[in-house]
């Protein structure tokens, strides 16, 4: 190439190298330029290209990116700067300060989502963007400050809360709670000017200061304030409002005495009293948001004198309204959670109700069924204890069950909430539950709904209930719980403890288990659980656990991702609380059941993403005590039998590492379980020792010459001497193979009557052949030994008559080659 040409090639590729750097595409460029000071090293446009690339290159990509979004609104420039930013990638305290400079100000674009998500990221993962705000918030532009971070969108707002919060990005602890108080009354101002979406921006500021510093801040609430608090809870509102507003009224309630329950009252009897609709509105979604998180002041208020008498000719005057009537049944819905509330609405709202049922329209008549499932419930008594009251009430509740499943059945997917709820109450009866089992249209449309619900939706909560109330089987009942039953229908004048319906019998629920598995419910459960609040996830394991129940379904479960749902529902609960004990002990529970009886390398493959060895720890805590105690009482054993059965067939599967991690993690849990009472618990973890002593590890238990050797075997062959035939059984298979160690001999011929319990299981009474089987072939490792041990142990067998033994069991067995075989070889060596 002549001179000219590469001078030329150099200065177009210099221009392009700086077009490709400016639009972002940094190594593209580089090679460029590099290619250009290849072929002309002194061209005066390479030169300059060089120059202004690397001063670009000192300034980092991130302010390079908020420069540019800013300064020429760029918007791609500013979703490349989030996306930097949501990689959590270090940027330096500088680069920080300046970007965050840079993009707190007025929105730049009318949309001001990628504006107030970089806001949002330089707050959390850059600590001196919170230094610098903090400063801003402190240096007497507190307002000014606290306008602009509320005016970008509700992520600043949530960064801005999070910097009031953090101790270090202040200079004193002094100055952080004098701006956080004077931020907190930002916002409650803000929080009375009008406008939905940023009312709920509002809330959830002083929800989430509330919360954090609850004692310093719910002070600076009055009356007033709480007034527009729980005008919030309008059932009109956005979603996002009414939760924020509940969240707020819940702190407020339990941090402020007396004042909170006495300014609800307030609220709601003087919008009653004033009965014009709005206010009527106002004051039924105000105490229906109050019920779930603090019934005891909503209950209060409810059950006062006159309140619920009042309310139904209130309502028949106000028939007109439709908005009335929806927010009454809210509220009325809401207070049965409380059982005296249940009481007065079933006393004086029946008939109302069933009206509401009967003519009402939109979503009121499906309110009014829940309301009257709810209340019908077995928990509440009737009324009369008259006969014809009594059939009265039961036909009204089966009629009421028939409009619950039609409305479900005809409605679209997205109106079906209130009849599920209804069905999920209504479902605690027995007659009902077998009803609805045994409708396939009913279970598919109410899979569909699960379906489709959208996330942490009460729809899912409802159906998976429902679903629970099906499959639920009833509890075991240890002989002492059964006494102490007895015990109480004596006090209650009965001469028989109470008995269960033959409808909740393990029998009807397995059927009903069938019919849910035929329906699809485990693959609608795996494929939603993503969706699924915590609460909601705990029933979902629930419902697997009694499914794993029939060992024909447990295939199907762990084929549908039911062994993954549960692995991960157990890792991810993580409190102490006693219902995450619950939930991990459930999900644990089911996944040993499960692993009972399928083959662990089909849902474990080598190949897979999920090692064996991950359900190991889940089982393993089934083996304690204190994980099947949830409540003072009689400790259930299944549980504990059933993961010793479930670890004994994991052991099983070759090169996994999985009894190695069981004897490393729960020896001595097992060698204590092989002590207990119980013969099937005995039994199970005598089974887990015969397969983990096929693994190095689990031969060194018993042969490596140690006390703890020594007591281990001894263990072992008290195990063999038992009464239980299975139990004799796993001793005698795992003696079988620890016989083969000269160890393990040596223990054996050094305890007393050791060599007397093994020749007793040649001549086993049960006549089990593989119990004797397993028998002949420990007395064939013994007196084969390579060692000097076999002397000593010939000479034991020869002095407690093992040769005659011997010689009558090949006469019994001389037609069973394995038997005739060991046996054979054992004579050879002791007659030689």
């Amino acid at each position: 190439m002549a001179a000219d040409e590469k001078e030329a090639r150099a200065a177009t590729l210099a221009s392009q190298a700086l077009e490709l750097v400016a639009s972002g595409k940094d190594e593209d460029g580089s090679r460029a330029l590099r290619e250009a000071a290849s072929l002309a090293p002194n061209n005066p446009h390479v030169k300059a290209a060089f120059d202004q690339v690397q001063s670009d290159d000192l300034q980092h990509r991130l302010q390079k990116l908020c420069s540019k979004f800013v300064a020429e609104h760029d918007e791609n420039a500013g979703k490349e700067a989030l996306s930097y930013l949501n990689r959590s990638a270090e940027v330096p305290g500088g680069v920080a300060k300046t970007c965050f400079e840079l993009v707190a100000r007025p929105k730049i674009f009318e949309d001001g989502e990628i504006q107030d998500g970089i806001v949002a990221g330089l707050l959390r993962e850059a600590p001196a963007a919170k230094v610098a705000l903090a400063k801003k918030l402190h240096d007497n532009t507190t307002m000014v400050t606290f306008e602009k971070m509320f005016r970008l969108g509700s992520a600043s707002s949530d960064g801005m809360t999070d910097v009031l919060l953090d101790p270090a990005a202040w200079s004193t602890e002094s100055v952080r709670v004098e701006c956080e108080k004077d931020v907190f009354q930002l916002y409650l101002a803000k929080l009375i000017q009008v406008g939905d979406e940023e009312n709920g921006r509002a809330l959830k500021g002083i929800a989430r200061l509330l919360a954090a510093d609850m004692t310093l801040l719910h002070t600076l609430i009055d009356g007033e304030t709480f007034d527009v608090i729980l005008a919030s809870l309008d059932n009109r509102n956005t979603v996002q409002v009414r939760s924020q507003a509940t969240l707020v009224t819940a702190k407020y309630l339990e941090a402020s005495g007396n004042n909170g329950p006495k300014y609800l009252t307030q609220f709601v009897t003087s919008r009653v009293t004033r009965q014009r609709n709005e206010d009527l509105v106002l004051a039924f979604s105000a105490a229906a948001g109050v019920f779930p998180v603090a019934p005891s002041p909503a209950s209060t208020l409810f059950l006062t004198e006159g309140f619920v008498q009042a309310l139904v000719p209130l309502l028949e005057k106000k028939a007109k309204s439709e908005k009335v009537e929806l927010a009454a049944l809210e509220m009325l819905s809401a207070a049965c959670i409380d059982s005296a509330c249940r009481g007065a609405i079933k006393k004086y709202c029946t008939s109302w109700l069933q009206h509401i049922l009967a003519t009402g329209k939109d979503e009121r008549p499906g309110l009014a069924a829940v309301i009257l499932a709810k209340i019908q419930g077995p928990s509440t008594p009737p009324i009369s204890s008259k006969d014809e009251t009594a059939a009265e009430e039961k036909n009204a509740a089966d009629d009421l069950v028939i409009n619950l499943k039609g409305m479900m059945v005809e409605d679209p997917l997205d109106s079906n909430q209130s009849s599920i709820e209804g069905l999920a109450y209504a479902s605690v009866r027995p007659k009902v539950k077998e009803e609805l089992a045994k409708d396939h249209d009913f279970l598919r449309k109410l899979l569909q709904n699960l379906r489709h619900s959208p996330p942490g939706s009460p729809t899912s909560f409802g159906g998976l209930a429902l679903i629970d109330n099906l499959t639920r089987y009833l509890p075991n009942l240890s002989e002492e719980q059964k006494r102490v039953a007895q015990l109480k229908a004596y006090a209650n004048a009965s001469k028989t403890a109470p008995q269960a319906d033959p409808l909740d019998e393990d029998a009807a629920v397995t059927e009903r288990c069938k019919s849910i598995m035929n329906a699809g419910a485990v693959s609608v459960i795996v494929g939603v659980h993503k969706n699924l609040s915590p609460n909601s996830m705990n029933i979902g394991t629930k419902i697997l656990l009694s499914l794993s129940r029939t060992s024909s379904f447990r295939g199907t479960i762990a084929q549908q991702g039911g062994v993954r749902l549960l692995l991960q529902c157990y890792t991810l609960i993580t409190g102490s609380a006693n219902s995450d004990i619950e939930a991990r002990h459930t999900a644990a529970h089911a996944l040993a059941r499960i692993l009972i009886s399928i083959d662990p390398t089909l849902v474990f493959p080598s190949s897979g993403s999920m090692p064996l060895t991950s359900v190991i720890r889940p089982i393993l805590s089934l083996l304690s005590e204190d994980s099947g105690s949830m409540t003072q009482g009689p400790r259930d054993l299944l549980p504990t039998f059933e993961a010793l059965i479930a670890l004994a067939n994991l052991a099983t599967v070759p090169s996994s590492g999985a009894a190695e991690i069981i004897i490393r993690q729960a020896c001595p849990t097992i060698e204590d379980l092989l002590l207990s009472n119980n013969i099937l618990i005995q039994r199970a973890a005598t089974q887990l020792i015969c397969n983990l002593v096929n693994c190095p590890l689990g031969v060194e238990l018993f042969a490596d010459e140690s006390p703890a050797a020594a007591r281990r075997m001894h263990i072992l062959l008290a195990m063999a001497d038992v009464e239980d035939v299975t139990t004799r059984s796993a001793a005698a298979g795992a003696l079988a193979v620890v016989t083969e160690f000269e160890g393990a001999v040596k223990v054996i011929l050094e305890r007393d009557r050791g060599m007397e319990t093994i020749l007793g299981l040649v001549e086993d009474e049960s006549s089990d052949r593989g119990i004797v089987h397993r028998a002949c072939v420990c007395v064939m490792n013994t007196v084969c030994q390579e060692s000097d041990m076999r002397k000593k142990a010939q000479k034991k067998v020869k002095e407690l008559g093992g040769v005659k033994t011997l010689d009558d069991l090949m006469i019994r067995y001389k037609n069973d080659d394995p038997i005739a075989q060991c046996v054979g070889q054992a004579l050879q060596a002791l007659t030689k």
